[in-house]
């Protein structure tokens, strides 16, 4: 062959091997090897392999990487039955992820104007952060075969478990807006004060590890607790206590804002710049947990069991909201709506763990005896010098695990329990499990988290400097503001 011949290389017809991933050639194509950008220059066949694949097959490449040969073995009958119920976990997720809005909005409604650019961050990062590391590493450890502590295969959703009954994707999708919902909850407790490089840490330590690992413990059908027939239906203590024990170790490692306690340790109240923005926040987070809560079925079937879960979630929430309201009336003259609100969402967390297990009337008492919760767990911390500006460790925290021991409580064996709860025949077992179980997710999770926050703090910190603090994160972490044009920072 001369040099002044025109040169064509045929691609190799084999399998090629790249990252992992099997690309095969379209076979008897031939490509030019000159060099359309010289004179007289001629590539070697590795170079016209290498443009081929580049040019050829990078779709194809980018296809493999993002849909491995593990969702061909999804073995998800293809019927009416299954396609219904994929739209009805799809719409559920939605629904839960709507609920980020909803965080976002509540918090920034509670929390100084200055600080509302910092805090509405922080809750699109919970997200964006838990999505990718739940996709990665979350998923296998919360629900791949394993051992009873730990899941160890499906990574990257790379043959994965899958227990949900509709295909992978659509489980996946819920189970990642649950992941961001629980990394979402700390942001409130924290707010204010805390570096946002730090918050990003944090966010996916617990998406990536803490989560999914106490996840498999009880949704898992190999978890230990699960084993022991622990009764946590859509996430009292996988996502609230959990998220609520994280906010306290949290809040009381960072310590409170300055200004929250005089100089003699007496509390005082800082509020919030918009109520309006925190009451509709609340009322996106009410509207998502009817994702939040049915969802959990992941079947339609004969819809009984979706609209019990609907009905006990909202009389929950309904009675937390009144007797909330009611209890802070009567000790302070006043009916605080703030508070109002706070109840309605303790009345939410409480319901989350036995809402497929209860009668409704059970439901209202629960939720009442959430609202009561949440008013004297405030009063609580503003006692012992942990300053949460949102409350989240009363709301999510405490009424994640009373919600949990309610099951034990009220949970009935005839609505899908493992056994009768205490006020239906089945003695204190029930109950002795649910308390075994909390207490176990709630000490993991300090401890981890604990030890995670130190190290945090040993490094990059957690705190910002005092100047910025009182100047306003939105200004110092973002260089920006919620409201230009408006002198929002205060010297307090």
């Amino acid at each position: 062959m001369t040099k002044n011949s025109r040169q064509r290389v045929q691609l190799p017809q084999s399998k090629l091997e790249l990252f992992g991933i099997s690309v095969i050639p379209t076979p008897k194509r031939l490509l030019p090897a000159r060099n359309p950008h010289s004179s007289g220059a001629w590539f070697s066949k590795t170079t016209v392999l290498r443009m081929a694949l580049r040019h050829r097959f990078s779709v194809a490449l980018v296809s493999s990487v993002l849909a491995t040969r593990c969702y061909a073995q999804d073995t998800v009958p293809a019927t009416p039955e299954v396609g219904l119920d994929t739209v009805w976990v799809l719409l559920a997720a939605f629904l839960v992820f709507l609920m980020q809005a909803g965080f976002g909005m509540v918090e920034a409604g509670f929390t100084r104007a200055k600080n509302a650019c910092n805090i509405l961050t922080k809750n699109f990062m919970d997200y964006c952060i838990a999505s990718i590391m739940f996709f990665l590493i979350g998923y296998a450890f919360m629900f791949g075969a394993g051992n009873a502590f730990i899941g160890m295969n499906g990574f990257g959703l790379s043959d994965p478990s899958n227990p949900s009954g509709v295909p992978i994707f659509a489980f996946w999708l819920f189970q990642a807006a649950f992941c961001g919902a629980a990394a979402t909850i700390v942001a409130g407790a924290m707010a204010e004060r805390m570096k946002f490089p730090a918050y990003l840490i944090y966010t996916a330590i617990i998406s990536g590890f803490v989560y999914p690992i106490i996840g498999h413990w009880i949704w898992s059908s190999n978890g230990w607790l699960s084993a022991m027939g622990f009764g946590d239906f859509a996430g009292s203590t996988v996502v609230h206590a959990v998220g609520g024990c994280v906010s306290l170790v949290g809040t009381y490692m960072l310590g409170a804002r300055i200004g929250k306690y005089t100089s003699d340790g007496t509390p005082r109240a800082i509020a919030g710049h918009s109520i309006p923005l925190a009451s509709l926040g609340v009322f996106i987070l009410w509207f998502g947990w009817f994702g939040f809560n049915p969802g959990s079925t992941l079947s339609v079937g004969d819809g009984s069991t979706i609209a019990l879960v609907a009905m006990n979630t909202n009389l929950s929430a309904t009675a937390g909201a009144l007797t909330a309201m009611a209890t802070v009336w009567i000790m302070f003259g006043k009916p605080d709506l703030s508070m109002t609100m706070n109840g309605a969402l303790a009345g939410l967390v409480a319901i989350t763990a036995p809402c497929a297990f209860v009668s409704p009337g059970a439901s209202i008492c629960i939720g009442a005896i959430g609202g009561v919760i949440v008013v004297f767990g405030v009063l609580l911390l503003d006692r012992i010098g942990i300053d949460d500006p949102v409350g989240a460790v009363p709301v999510h925290g405490m009424n994640g695990i009373w919600g949990t021991l309610s099951v034990g409580i009220w949970g009935q064996q005839a609505l899908g329990l493992s056994r009768n709860g205490l006020l239906h025949g089945g003695g204190v077992w029930q109950l002795a499990i649910q308390a075994f179980g909390a207490l176990s997710a709630c000490l993991f999770a300090l401890i981890t988290m604990g030890i995670v926050f130190k190290v945090i703090q040993m490094t990059v910190g957690l705190r910002v400097s005092k100047e910025e603090e009182l100047r306003g994160l939105d200004i110092g972490e973002h260089g920006m503001e919620a409201y230009a044009g408006f002198q929002v920072f205060t010297t307090q």
